[in-house]
C-alpha cells in the first residue's frame, strides 16, 4: 500500500468546537443576546443542525433578526476562518508524515469560501500536498469521486490504497470504505461503539498519526 493519507478538516485537524462557541460569543454579544442567547446558540449547534442554512433560519426565527438568513451566514462564513485552530501537534505530526515520505491531504464537506479561508488562515493549506472541498468540486462526502480527487492532488491514486481519517461515520469512514481505503475513526462519544466498522478508534488526529508513523 502507498503512504497516502487523507484526513477530515473540521474537528479533524481544526478543533471547530472551540472556534463556534468564540463565535457564539461574539455574536450574542454584538447583537445584546446576553449570555443565555450564546448557550441557547451552542445548544441549538449541538443539538445537531450542521447545516448552516438551517441552522441560521432558526436563530432568525428565535431572536426576531432581521437580517436575511443567506447574510446571516454569508456572516458567519466570514468570521469562521479567523477563528478556528488546528488541534495542538497537527501541524507538525503532518510536516512529520511528509518527511517520512507520506502523501498528505484533506477531504472537506462545505462551502468553498469558508473552508478555503480555514485552510489558508491555519496553514494546513501549504502543510499538506493537496486538497478537495466539495464547495468547490460540487460533490460531498462520502462520494468516492472527492476523495480520487483529493489524492490525484497528492500525486497518488486510489487504486494503491491509502488512509483516511476523521470524525464522521458516514462521510469520512463510509466514504473511505466507498473509496477503497482503509480507515482510521475519532471517536468523540456521539455513536454507540457498535456502530463502526473501521481499522483503528481514536480519542484525536495525534494518535492517528501516531499509528500511521508506525505503519510500514
Amino acid at each position: 500500500m502507498q503512504r497516502l493519507a487523507l484526513f477530515d478538516l473540521d474537528r479533524t485537524l481544526i478543533d471547530l468546537d472551540d472556534a463556534f462557541f468564540r463565535w457564539a460569543e461574539e455574536f450574542a454579544m454584538h447583537r445584546q443576546l446576553g449570555p443565555e442567547g450564546a448557550a441557547w446558540l451552542v445548544s441549538l449547534d449541538r443539538d445537531g443542525y450542521p447545516h448552516r442554512e438551517i441552522f441560521f433560519g432558526k436563530v432568525r426565527e428565535h431572536f426576531a433578526l432581521t437580517e436575511p438568513v443567506d447574510e446571516l451566514w454569508a456572516d458567519y462564513r466570514r468570521r469562521m476562518p479567523h477563528l478556528v485552530r488546528c488541534y495542538p501537534g497537527v501541524l507538525a505530526g503532518l510536516a512529520e508524515m511528509r518527511t517520512e515520505g507520506w502523501r498528505v491531504g484533506i477531504v472537506t464537506n462545505g462551502m468553498a469560501d469558508n473552508q478555503l479561508g480555514k485552510l489558508r488562515r491555519t496553514g494546513l493549506a501549504d502543510a499538506v500536498d493537496g486538497y478537495a472541498v466539495s464547495g468547490v468540486e460540487g460533490i460531498r462526502k462520502p462520494q468516492a469521486r472527492l476523495f480520487h480527487i483529493a489524492a490525484e492532488r497528492c500525486g497518488a491514486s486510489l487504486a494503491r490504497g491509502g488512509w483516511m481519517v476523521g470524525d464522521n461515520l458516514i462521510s469520512d469512514m463510509e466514504g473511505a470504505r466507498t473509496a477503497g481505503l482503509r480507515a482510521i475513526w475519532i471517536d468523540r462519544g456521539r455513536h454507540p461503539a457498535s456502530e463502526h466498522q473501521v481499522d483503528h478508534v481514536v480519542a484525536d488526529v495525534i494518535e492517528a498519526i501516531a499509528i500511521l508513523c508506525d505503519t510500514q
